[in-house]
């Protein structure tokens, strides 16, 4: 009986939405664009969110990186030759691996400056000196051959281990395992080839754009060949920068230890070094202060589509309330045929639940095509969550049902004989 009921309201409400066609689309479009909008903000701040996380957590939600930073004042010996030492040294190295208790691994990192050249294919990658044990601390993944060994330390051998991106760009059309490229003066085989810090499927190469990716070399023939001293010549002055080591990765075995042997670099490197030409960075912190930020940029931006669907149901009320006025005859005699105020009340609340409902689903259509649409344009990562849809949806309905109350309410508390004297 009930089901009669409702159903039968449902078809009259739905009927009485059908004769206004262009106000009752119109009226949906508030309501269609403010979930649209909400769910397509929140997926774009998800997807960023996400890939910022899972960048710090590429670098080792466990480890703490000392890493050398150029002082503000550069040391200068004489007009013609400027020569600069500064940052992390080895004995900086030593102090740490004989010290702190509890560390998987000290590893230490030299860069240099180096262009990486394969017939006409030239780029300048990040080139970075490394011991073995930098695969298992950085949490880095082989694709293709080996990583540096040992044996290439004690033998100084010219091997090198490239990154995803820099092997497609170097060899397009062939495996890269076993060519020889050349990096500065000096030929280097490749041993390995490692998955880039992105997903493959979002490397994009186009012609004269600058190629990002890592080149790996041994550190002692890294330090043999080109040595700690980068010198660059220009406008008739020789810039003579001195670095031991560009970076040291403190590998640490609890989580719960990253916070104290974090401190304790500090307090040592502040010390050793009071011209503060270092920097220390702790994933962990970065990982936390990123989540806090995701939550803070994800209330702000449902807070501003929100107010879209608060445009929304104030334009399902004025309709709603203009709908009222001029149905006052046909509640009029609605009430005199028997109808209750409570019949009134669910008429116009399910007109209204069907306008935001209806603005409500097709608000989620677009909402999940928009996010993909940015994604296959910009490569921009977004990430729809389930609860995304169903919570802009269940907004949309309850909008319609907060905002339907007073003009069904009205409606229902009009005077019958009033109502039916209504021209």
């Amino acid at each position: 009986m009930r089901s009669s009921r409702l159903l039968r309201a449902l078809r009259l409400g739905v009927g009485s939405l059908l004769l206004h066609k262009l106000r009752s689309t119109l009226t949906t479009l508030g309501v269609l664009f403010g979930v649209a909008s909400v769910i397509a903000m929140l997926a774009v701040a998800e997807g960023a969110s996400e890939q910022a996380q899972e960048q710090i957590r590429q670098l080792g939600s466990t480890n703490v990186i000392l890493r050398s930073v150029k002082p503000p004042e550069d040391l200068v010996s004489n007009q013609e030759t400027r020569v600069l030492a500064y940052g992390l040294t080895r004995e900086d190295l030593e102090r740490i691996r004989g010290t702190y208790p509890g560390l998987r691994a000290v590893v230490p990192v030299l860069d240099t400056p180096q262009e990486v050249r394969y017939l006409e294919h030239v780029c300048s990658p990040h080139v970075q000196c490394v011991p073995p044990e930098y695969l298992e601390v950085t949490g880095r993944v082989l694709h293709a051959g080996r990583f540096l060994a040992a044996a290439d330390e004690r033998a100084y051998a010219q091997v090198c281990v490239l990154s995803y991106e820099i092997a497609r760009y170097l060899f397009p059309f062939e495996p890269a395992l076993g060519k020889r490229v050349k990096i500065g003066a000096d030929y280097f085989e490749v041993v390995g080839v490692t998955i880039g810090r992105v997903p493959i499927g979002q490397i994009h190469i186009d012609p004269g754009q600058e190629v990002a990716g890592d080149v790996f070399l041994p550190l002692a023939t890294g330090r043999k060949i080109f040595g700690e001293r980068q010198v660059r010549v220009r406008s008739g002055t020789m810039d003579i920068t001195e670095v031991e080591l560009h970076e040291i990765i403190v590998g640490v075995r609890e989580t719960v230890d990253v916070p104290f042997i974090a401190a304790a670099c500090r307090a040592m490197l502040a010390s050793e070094h009071p011209r503060k030409d270092y920097e220390v960075v702790v994933p962990l912190e970065l990982l936390i202060r990123e989540r806090e930020t995701k939550r803070i940029f994800s209330i702000v931006l449902g807070s501003i589509a929100g107010i879209s669907l608060l445009v929304g149901g104030i334009g399902i009320m004025n309709v709603m309330l203009a709908t009222v006025t001029e149905r006052t005859r046909e509640i009029g005699v609605r009430r005199a045929l028997g109808a209750k105020r409570r019949h009134i009340v669910s008429q116009f609340l399910i007109e209204t639940i069907v306008l935001s409902g209806a603005g409500g689903l097709a608000g989620v259509a677009l909402g999940l095509a928009v996010p993909w649409w940015i994604e296959y344009k910009s490569g921009m990562r977004t990430i729809v969550t389930p609860q995304a849809p169903l919570l802009a949806f269940a907004i949309s309905v309850g909008t319609g049902v907060i905002f339907g109350l007073y003009p069904a309410w009205r409606a229902a508390s009009m005077d019958p004989v009033e109502a039916l004297r209504h021209e």
